[in-house]
């Protein structure tokens, strides 16, 4: 999956047909063009399947399933409502996920504001922008930020974060990522060596074994166990032997499911068959 980033700021790069601007009226519209792309699509994806249903009947539940998932959703879509919406079956979700539809994405709404109005937090669009969401996207996810802001702080570094203290504000760049990870349902988990550390993403409810297999084959054919420890632990404590002696080392097996933040050393045993 990939989220669908809004982004709501007064300086736009394009400009409507009507010259002024609403990025409310405008989000409407992007995700109108949203749906009417998958109506296309799964247009011709009916027409396909169609073609197996009609030959094979009730012999292909799959198909058929498959088919008649595709046309209740078309239909939803024709009446307005974006796939991620609606309501399914966990057979109509699976049926559904391999044709990756663009309203079935997670959304997060991110308003790009000026430096000033984000450090002042205030800006016309904003209380307008959440009354439209809690009525036509309940609960959603929306994160106000300054990509001029974030600009500068890669540009100019030293002088940004300075003015950052000054202003007394923050990027929240970090924020964006954290949620856009969790919109997707991954997290990361970290392998420790001597002269390195290196993060690894794996969709949330990942086994050790799985989440081994990210780093090589082998480590998931022959996995014995997992040491874990986290993120938050050594940063508390400072150091492995802190953390072992704080009684916060673990040993798991195959049924473990990796952790957000989890620091892993995978123990596994993998023999080379000889050849006759």
């Amino acid at each position: 999956k990939l989220p669908a980033f809004k982004q709501w700021y007064q300086r736009r790069v394009a400009i409507t047909a009507g010259g002024d601007v609403d990025p409310i009226r405008d989000t409407e519209t992007i995700f109108e063009e949203l749906r009417l792309k998958d109506i296309e699509y799964l247009e011709k994806q009916i027409e396909k399947v169609h073609k197996v249903v009609a030959r094979m009947g009730d012999k292909d539940k799959a198909a058929k399933l498959e088919y008649e998932t595709m046309i209740k959703c078309r239909d939803l879509l024709k009446e307005g409502k974006d796939a991620r919406k609606c309501k399914w079956a966990n057979k109509e979700i699976e049926a559904l996920n391999k044709h990756l539809l663009l309203t079935s994405k997670p959304v997060i709404y991110l308003i790009n504001m000026s430096i000033k109005d984000y450090i002042k937090k205030k800006n016309k669009w904003l209380i307008k922008i959440k009354q439209y969401l809690d009525e036509a996207d309940p609960g959603a996810i929306m994160i106000p930020f300054s990509g001029a802001l974030e600009q500068r702080l890669l540009d100019e570094p030293e002088e940004a974060k300075q003015f950052l203290e000054e202003n007394k504000t923050q990027s929240n760049l970090d924020k964006i990522i954290v949620t856009g990870f969790k919109a997707l349902g991954l997290q990361y988990f970290f392998t420790v060596g001597t002269d390195e550390v290196r993060a690894w993403t794996i969709p949330r409810k990942t086994k050790a074994p799985q989440a081994a297999g990210k780093i090589h084959t082998d480590m998931e054919r022959g996995f014995v166990k997992a040491e874990v420890y986290k993120y938050t632990d050594i940063k508390e404590l400072g150091n492995e032997t802190a953390v072992k002696n704080a009684g916060r080392y673990k040993m798991e097996g195959k049924n473990y499911e990796v952790q957000d933040g989890d620091i892993i050393n995978i123990k596994f045993n993998v023999t080379t068959e000889k050849k006759k």
